[in-house]
């Protein structure tokens, strides 16, 4: 090998190598927009039923309207149900701070150990200061709700383009997929693809079925215990709850935290100790008994595959990891499956033709009519 040929493939080598470090990086830098697109096209799916019910009986366009007017419509409802009772009792518990400490006082009076105790390290007073500073405290709190609200800003502006980029996929997106399917040469092939992109579809409207369903039996239980306890407004919460355990593992404990610091406003510590514990032994049933078994048999993938899917997902990718995770398993589940039926027909049919694989030549010679007799039989 001369020089020039060594130079020629030490070139190409490190020209690849950063094309392809150049492609990865790219990838990175653009993580946010890629992202913004994946969960449009999984909304897109999953809006695709609703979407073709209602096309039955109105035109597609008012279909899309009606159904994207729906989705928009669920968290400004929670949210008009839910704040304005945490506000007030925000506000309540800013007031009877002070009392509570007096009861607190009153109730280690009454009891000589922690009468002890508190002499010792001086708690009530150390809490008598800080309920006299709890209405400053929560004024100070402002900066802190101006940067939550800028976060909140951005998180509306990205669901606003997600929306917009899945409403353009619902009604254009038809249209985008058979165009790329006439693209491929082999009818087989083609076939194939069309039903692995179908099956995938069904899979994901399954998913969001089964996310219902879970949804449901987590606000249905949830309101039956803040009823057995007494805390108020507790369809309200138990709506909020259902929102949020869509969010796989961690919704569960999110929506718990937002009614434990509710609680706190009206039974402390009674009512808090009992939601908690609560709150602790149903996310662990969740989490390894009903999200998996309800995904398992919505998208027909294995509890094990789910959990680990939704524990990668979240890992790599935070919360839209975890509600995509599910879906792109199934996804990639069906791909493959189609990939090796896909393989097993070509197999077989160039065995009935007498072809084998591509290179390889006939399996079964060929003689051409005018070759002379072997001299074994005549004609």
């Amino acid at each position: 090998m001369s020089s020039r040929e060594l130079t020629r493939i030490i070139l190409r080598v490190v020209t690849i190598v950063l094309l392809f470090a150049g492609g990865l990086l790219l990838l990175w830098m653009l993580r946010g927009p890629i992202s913004w697109i994946v969960l449009a096209l999984f909304v897109a799916v999953a809006m695709s039923r609703p979407v073709n019910f209602l096309s039955r009986y109105v035109p597609r366009g008012a279909a899309i309207a009606v159904s994207y007017l729906a989705l928009v419509a669920v968290p400004f409802a929670i949210a008009a149900a839910i704040i304005p009772p945490i506000v007030d009792g925000a506000n309540d518990l800013a007031k009877e701070a002070p009392g509570y400490v007096s009861d607190l006082q009153d109730s280690v009076n009454k009891n000589e150990q922690l009468k002890d105790l508190d002499e010792q390290y001086g708690i009530t007073e150390k809490l008598e200061e800080e309920a006299a500073k709890l209405p400053n405290k929560l004024g100070d709190a402002a900066g802190v709700l101006k940067d939550v609200g800028i976060g909140v800003i951005n998180s509306i502006f990205a669901a606003f383009t997600i929306l917009v980029l899945s409403i353009f996929m619902v009604a254009r997106g038809q249209t985008w997929v058979q165009a790329a399917l006439r693209a491929i040469p082999d009818e087989r092939r083609r076939v194939r693809v069309q039903r692995a992109l179908d099956t995938s579809a069904g899979a994901v409207g399954n998913y969001v079925g089964g996310i219902l369903v879970q949804v449901t039996i987590a606000g249905v239980s949830t309101w039956i215990v803040l009823t057995i306890l007494g805390v108020p407004f507790a369809a309200p919460l138990a709506v909020l709850t259902a929102f949020f355990d869509a969010i796989p593992l961690i919704g569960a404990t999110l929506a718990a935290i937002v009614i434990g610091v509710i609680t706190l406003f009206f039974d402390f510590p009674g009512t808090t100790i009992a939601w908690v514990i609560w709150a602790v032994i149903y996310q662990q049933i969740e989490n390894y008994l009903i999200q998996p078994r309800i995904q398992a048999r919505a998208v027909d993938v294995q509890p094990f595959v789910v959990l680990v899917s939704v524990l990668f997902g979240s890992s790599l990718f935070g919360i839209a990891g975890a509600l995509l995770a599910i879906p792109v398993a199934a996804s990639l589940q069906i791909g493959i499956r189609e990939y090796l039926h896909y393989r097993a027909e070509v197999r077989e049919s160039g065995i009935l033709t007498g072809a084998g694989p591509p290179g390889s030549g006939p399996l079964i010679p060929r003689v051409p009519p005018d070759a002379p007799s072997s001299g074994v039989i005549s004609p």
